[in-house]
């Protein structure tokens, strides 16, 4: 069985104009109030005409210049190997594993053509 997509992520040097632009584009409601002021998208809020939920994302500030990216994040059942393996099969390790708001542990890698990917540690339901 494959491994879902389960979390984007659009980060940038303005984080509250990214934030302003997403949600009058896509009709999102994000909600950055929490401490790094990263901008939450629920699946809830993410719905197709039919009603089917997409995947939930986040839109948010990198540090000072940092240019930014946007990624998707792979659930995954333990983040430092699926690094290993990234980088055993030519990828690059961005960061990680990491403890973010105590809440969520996540990697980042870059593919062999230097795309960011990130996996996110799939948390039991």
């Amino acid at each position: 069985m494959g491994r879902p997509v389960v979390h984007f992520e659009i980060i940038g040097k303005d984080g509250d104009k990214l934030n302003a632009y997403y949600a009058e584009l896509f009709d999102w409601e994000i909600d950055s109030n929490n401490p790094m002021k990263y901008g939450m998208v629920t699946r809830e809020s993410n719905k197709t005409q039919s009603g089917d939920l997409g995947i939930g994302g986040g839109v948010g500030q990198g540090p000072d210049g940092y240019e930014g990216h946007v990624t998707f994040y792979v659930a995954v059942p333990d983040v430092e190997a699926a690094l290993q393996k990234a980088e055993e099969l030519g990828g690059q390790r961005v960061m990680g594993p990491e403890k973010i708001m105590d809440m969520v542990t996540l990697g980042q890698f870059k593919d062999p053509e230097g795309h960011v990917v990130g996996v996110v540690e799939d948390m039991p339901a």
